[in-house]
């Protein structure tokens, strides 16, 4: 038992020695990882130069929201977001080689090619997260504490269970394209405005359906204090992390089937 994780660990040292051996290259894969993120919250700061208030909420509020979305999407990203290369496994038949081998499927995946470089992202987020708490008038308190911890990690998990339920498509349809990306890039910048922006269908699919509505419109509700303009009770924002639980039990259901699914290549 504790043999198992040095395997792991030895993959995860090999990566991060072979990404920052060509140091010119890392820096600036780091950098513009950076930038990416930066320009994500630029496009919030310009929205609001046109708009005193979007959906009701200011520009320090929705910051909030911004913060909560950036660290939870950069986190996921960092730790499982290049699973999204499992397609290229599936095409190429290299994904025997890892089925072979007597370790999980998935952390192999994830650690065969762990991006560093977006750690970056993460301390950008945390920072933007920091800065717009300290901006707005919250009344901390001991659940309020606990439900920003609580609220962090469950967007990390729900993202991260986002990038591994589109990467099983690969499965069964090895040319999905963008398909992922949708649910993923596309699911963040949903999360980064308040969803009652957001109206009919597309709402109740995205927000509800698919949950994104619950990774930072209603954990930054109940740390501001604010009532729900939708009409859903105040304690929906402190249960609204546990959501991440229930897709990340789906989207790991759905891994299952799929590598049970696979049949070498041309499958």
């Amino acid at each position: 038992m504790a043999d198992r994780p040095r395997p792991y660990l030895a993959l995860l040292r090999g990566q991060v020695s072979a990404q920052a051996s060509y140091r010119v290259s890392f820096a600036i894969d780091v950098g513009t990882n950076v930038i990416a993120t930066v320009l994500d919250v630029l496009t919030v700061l310009v929205l609001f130069r046109v708009t005193k208030a979007l959906g009701g909420f200011t520009l320090r509020e929705a910051m909030v929201m911004v913060g909560l979305t950036a660290l939870a999407f950069a986190a996921a990203d960092l730790t499982v977001g290049n699973i999204e290369r499992v397609k290229l496994y599936v095409n190429t038949g290299r994904l025997d080689a890892v089925l072979v081998r007597p370790l999980g499927v998935l952390p192999q995946l994830v650690l065969m090619d762990i991006p560093i470089r977006k750690a970056a992202r993460s301390v950008f987020g945390a920072t933007v997260l920091g800065v717009a708490l300290a901006s707005v008038d919250i009344d901390w308190t001991v659940a309020r504490v606990a439900l920003l911890v609580y609220a962090v990690l469950g967007g990390v998990l729900f993202f991260a269970s986002i990038f591994v339920a589109t990467a099983s498509v690969a499965f069964w349809w090895i040319e999905s394209g963008e398909f992922g990306n949708a649910f993923t890039y596309g699911g963040r910048e949903f999360t980064t405005y308040p969803i009652n922006i957001y109206s009919g269908w597309f709402r109740r699919v995205f927000a509800y359906g698919l949950g994104f509505g619950f990774v930072a419109y209603y954990p930054a509700l109940a740390l501001l204090g604010r009532t729900d303009p939708l009409g859903l009770p105040g304690w929906v924002g402190y249960a609204a992390p546990g959501v991440s639980v229930i897709v990340a039990a789906a989207a790991a259901a759905v891994w299952r089937v799929g590598v049970r699914h696979y049949r070498s290549t041309g499958s």
